[in-house]
């Protein structure tokens, strides 16, 4: 396996230059990565049943202390990540404690009259259960009470497994979250999560080694843990604004959040605590409007207003500011400021955004030209370690104006390979195309030798040198990148093109723990997204469908290659198939076979067979490991 090289003189000049521009380091947020420390586990290492490490912080060894940041790493990022090292259990204030770096995201126990409130269980249940072990070694063996889910985002919920058992689940232990929780979670982790779990590989550098020419930081927080993902749906849902609970004997009161970080999220705010939970709508960096994995793109003016809002509920009588990503801030006057800044934060881009297009500038443009003013500029929680102002800032243009930038040339543009054919051409040939892009990758231009030669890749996947030279110029970029996102695409498209996959036969399909799980409404939903159209062409097919494990009936229709369903309806003409929600997930993705489920009685059909064999033929399996940087 090729492996990467050093920084060039170019990107050193980079990072020089940028290190002369950062704020005054006064280890201020290191303190408050470390208050309350109570204890961890070593390593934090955290193993799943086969005895394989899901999570394992020892990796990140070469950032500990004493360790000066490498010429291969932005020093800004550099800083982030050792502050994403400090994990174990901290208090908060006396009654909440917070597990840290764990995994991406943090987990948040509220001591009430009984047991634990979990707060975000991660996202994988070993990396939740071994939080929830250490919680009980320091505070006392007592039963989860409930959960809460903040948002829609796995990461908050993926891990819910490793503190509820299947008994807790059946008895109806209260999983409180934001309306449109499920729906939404199921349109980010489903509808689309085969094309988003793919991009998460670049996102969050999953596959690259941790090291100072690898995996650094995702600046939100670590990286992912890779254990067991799952989805239990929510018992209780926060529609309003104002809502007050008392939750094991613990009063919140909550304050809902649509459209900001997540299409569904919510705040919330202790007053026995005065302590304010801002979900992910502020933490120590600038975040995502839009995330590069995939997601809808959020609305930034919503957000900023979310943030005042909270300002006026909760800002006087809070005491302690937390939440799901890294380290509180203590203080009323302290956590004001933040919220502040972080309000104007997102209302700053999508301002200046929006005044820029009305004056006729592109995205591309106004990415270029938009800056922080002072005041926010001097922060260190405003700078770009996982959203950026340039990626931000086409994001607010494609919520309001879409991806079309006015320009007719642009309206109907050649794919990839196409274009790359005509680029190469027009370039004099591969060689010449190559000459030129070399002649800029020495004058350390690699943003143009990654575009030029971007078309050769495609025009021509075999051409090694192509590969070769795309691949120097993006390690260059990733080396130079403040944000932990674009450092993980950058390099894990360096070494893809370095090393191609070898391609494959079949389907290579990722986890479906979160499929089998899915509420019925939801489960058809996602079998509509797998139909081929192609296949189904001019087919029709009607099917009653009976879910043994919920009883839920429903029709499902396919007329004019559409997948239609409709509950508590039934077609007495049609096949009736009786089966459970998990079986159908794994005949779909080809886990279960159709003879073996009828064979096994896991499966029975009233009536032809026929339909539903056929309309399993016509359901896609994704292949997980689609080209990315290659067609």
């Amino acid at each position: 396996m090729e492996q990467p090289k050093d920084a060039t003189e170019a990107t050193r000049r980079a990072h020089a230059a940028l290190a002369r521009q950062l704020p005054p380091d006064t280890d201020e947020d290191m303190g408050l990565a470390t208050r309350g420390f109570m204890g961890t586990i070593p390593d934090a290492k955290i193993l799943n049943e086969a005895g394989h490490a899901v999570w394992d912080m020892s990796t990140f060894a070469f950032q500990g202390d004493g360790c000066g940041c490498p010429d291969t790493v932005n020093p800004s990022l550099w800083r982030q990540a050792k502050l994403n090292l400090v994990h174990g259990l901290f208090e908060v204030v006396p009654g909440i404690y917070q597990v840290r770096n764990f995994d991406l995201s943090n987990i948040t126990f509220i001591e009430g009259d009984t047991g634990y409130i979990v707060i975000d269980p991660l996202i994988s249940a070993e990396p939740a259960a071994a939080a929830l072990a250490l919680m009980r070694q320091h505070r006392g063996d007592k039963p989860v009470t409930a959960v809460i889910y903040t948002h829609s985002h796995v990461d908050h919920y993926g891990g819910v497994r490793g503190v509820l058992s299947d008994e807790d689940i059946k008895n109806g232990l209260r999983i409180i979250a934001p309306e449109g929780f499920l729906e939404e979670a199921v349109s980010e982790n489903v509808l689309a999560g085969n094309a988003m779990g793919r991009r998460a590989t670049y996102m969050y550098g999953a596959l690259l080694p941790r090291n100072a020419k690898g995996h650094i930081d995702a600046g939100l927080g670590k990286t992912v843990s890779m254990g067991q993902v799952s989805l239990v749906p929510p018992t209780e849902s926060i529609s309003q604004t104002g809502t007050k609970i008392v939750v094991d004997g613990v009063e919140i009161v909550f304050q809902v959040t649509p459209d900001t970080e997540a299409p569904a999220e919510m705040n919330f705010y202790f007053p026995q605590f005065k302590a304010l939970c801002m979900a992910e709508n502020c933490s120590c960096h600038l975040h995502n409007i839009y995330t590069p994995r995939g997601a809808q793109v959020r609305d930034a003016k919503s957000w900023s207003w979310y943030i005042d809002e909270a300002i006026e509920l909760f800002g006087k009588e809070a005491d302690v500011l937390f939440a799901s990503h890294h380290w509180p801030r203590w203080g009323s006057e302290t956590a004001v400021a933040f919220l502040k800044k972080q309000r104007d934060l997102y209302k700053y881009v999508h301002d200046q955004t929006l005044r820029m297009a009305n004056h006729g500038l592109t995205p591309l443009e106004i990415a270029e030209e938009l800056a922080l003013p002072p005041t926010l500029a001097s922060e260190w929680y405003t700078r770009g370690y996982y959203g950026t102002l340039n990626h931000n800032a086409k994001a607010v243009y494609q919520r309001y104006l879409g991806w079309f930038d006015g320009n007719p040339a642009n309206l109907h543009k050649h794919p990839p390979v196409e274009a790359g054919k005509r680029y190469v051409d027009l370039a004099g040939g591969a060689d010449a195309l190559l000459k030129k892009a070399r002649a800029a990758y020495e004058h350390g231009d690699y943003r143009w030798v990654a575009e030029l030669v971007n078309h050769l890749v495609f025009a021509d996947p075999d051409n090694a040198d192509a590969r070769h030279l795309q691949a120097d110029a993006l390690e260059q970029l990733g080396y130079q990148a403040e944000s932990g996102p674009w450092r993980g695409f950058y390099l894990t498209a360096a070494m893809e093109l370095r090393n191609p996959r070898p391609p494959a036969t079949e389907p290579r399909q990722g986890a479906a723990g979160q499929m089998r799980a899915l509420p019925a409404e939801q489960l058809l939903d996602s079998l509509s997204v797998r139909l081929n159209g192609e296949k189904a062409g001019a087919h029709e097919i009607a099917l009653n469908i009976h879910f043994t494990d919920t009883n839920e009936h429903f029709l499902v229709t396919l007329e004019n290659a559409v997948l239609h369903h409709y509950a508590k309806r039934k077609d007495p003409r049609a096949p009736s198939v009786s089966l459970t929600r998990a079986v159908l997930a794994e005949l779909v993705i080809g886990e279960r076979a159709f003879a073996a489920a009828l064979a096994d009685k896991s499966m029975t059909i009233e009536g032809a067979r026929e339909p539903f064999a056929d309309l399993l033929s016509m359901l896609d399996r994704f292949d997980f490991w689609f080209e990315i940087v290659m067609p």
